[in-house]
C-alpha cells in the first residue's frame, strides 16, 4: 500500500485518492478476472474530512456479481482503512464501455 498522508491536526493517517484506488485493485470482477480499477469501474474517489466517497459502476446494470463486488469494496476499505467509513454509490452515467479499461487490461483481452 502506498504511504498515507497525514491530515493536519488529525490523529489518524488520512488516505489520499490514489492510495484508495490502489487498495481497490484488490477487488476482482470474477466474471472477467480483472480488478475493478483497471476495468474502469471506479469513476471517482473522494476523501472527505470524515469518510471516503466512491462513485462506481458495473459493466452492465444486469451484472449478476454487482452486490458481491460492492460488498468486497466495502470490506477491503473497512479492513485496510479502519476509522474511514466508505460511502459507495453505484452510478450508471456515464455508461461503462471497454474504452474505460486501462490500456494493459484491454491488451490482456486482445483489444
Amino acid at each position: 500500500m502506498p504511504p498515507l498522508s497525514t491530515a493536519a491536526g488529525a490523529d489518524a493517517a488520512r488516505p489520499d485518492a490514489d492510495s484508495v484506488r490502489t487498495l481497490l485493485r484488490q477487488v476482482i470482477d470474477p466474471e472477467v478476472g480483472a480488478n475493478i480499477v483497471d476495468m474502469g469501474l471506479i469513476y471517482e474517489v473522494t476523501v472527505g474530512a470524515d469518510a471516503i466517497r466512491i462513485s462506481m459502476t458495473m459493466t452492465s446494470p444486469a451484472c449478476p456479481m454487482g452486490e458481491m463486488i460492492l460488498d468486497e469494496v466495502r470490506a477491503v476499505l473497512a479492513d485496510e482503512l479502519p476509522g474511514w467509513p466508505a460511502e459507495v454509490a453505484l452510478v450508471w452515467e456515464p455508461p461503462w464501455n471497454p474504452s474505460m479499461m486501462s490500456e494493459r487490461t484491454r491488451q490482456n483481452f486482445g483489444w
